[in-house]
């Protein structure tokens, strides 16, 4: 069951607008985040579409989303990344002597992110699987992922298999999954086990974490930020003027 959680819709997705704090997981729930760079690839996917709109909890993982919704509906919003949510749920489940389990990424990533959790978050319960590096997979890959959760039953489940294939597989399967929270976070899997650098702190405190990850992998970045940050301006300012005509034009 979706919470309240929406100011003005944002174009075609209803965003999470309040705290982590204020998140209740009492119920199922679906939790995805959204960026600038997702929201161009969705409007070309119709099925990575679906699965954003039909998430239960959608954040606005971005700057570019943010200023968005500022422009679109005038809402002041702030940025919840997949690290943010990450964090605060660990924290949640240290507390609680709950449990997780991450599915996506290597062995050796899953191995890393382990040792730290017994560090940092020691009376959390620990489970993983690392799912076969493909970009499809096969319905024997599907049903292994499924059996591998449902056989540890966690509270939250983490899903790192970069977009759309990991929103598309955890709206697919959702029903399937004995999971409390189903949680698409990508690279933070990376980000945790420190394979991957995040970006400097000061970075992220002025809305620059794009450009750090830019800096730390030009090559595999740029088109991310480069390309699909003017695609991405151009569809909110065509969506701005659409909707100051349709306000003077149409309701007046």
């Amino acid at each position: 069951m979706k919470q309240t959680r929406h100011v003005d819709n944002f174009i075609d997705y209803s965003l999470y607008t309040n705290t982590l704090e204020e998140l209740s997981f009492q119920s199922p729930l679906l939790v995805n985040t959204i960026n600038q760079y997702s929201y161009c690839m969705a409007n070309e996917d119709a099925g990575f579409k679906e699965s954003l709109q039909m998430s239960d909890i959608l954040l606005p993982d971005g700057i570019s989303i943010v200023a968005a919704e500022y422009l679109l509906t005038g809402n002041k919003i702030k940025k919840i990344s997949g690290a943010d949510l990450h964090h605060h749920l660990l924290k949640d489940l240290n507390e609680k002597s709950g449990s997780c389990f991450y599915l996506g990424a290597s062995e050796s990533t899953l191995n890393k992110i382990r040792q730290k959790l017994a560090i940092e978050f020691p009376n959390v319960k620990v489970g993983t699987y690392s799912p076969p590096f493909k970009k499809h997979f096969s319905p024997d890959d599907d049903q292994k992922m499924v059996e591998a959760v449902n056989l540890f039953k966690p509270d939250v489940l983490f899903i790192g298999m970069t977009a759309p294939k990991q929103e598309i597989w955890a709206y697919k399967h959702k029903d399937n999954l004995q999971a409390k929270t189903i949680c698409t976070i990508g690279a933070v899997f990376d980000f945790y086990a420190g394979t991957i650098k995040r970006a400097p702190n000061f970075l992220i405190r002025f809305g620059l974490e794009w450009l750090g990850r830019l800096l730390k992998e030009p090559k595999r970045m740029w088109k991310r930020y480069l390309y699909y940050g003017p695609v991405f301006i151009a569809l909110m300012l065509k969506e701005r003027v659409k909707k100051t005509f349709f306000n003077r034009y149409i309701l007046h």
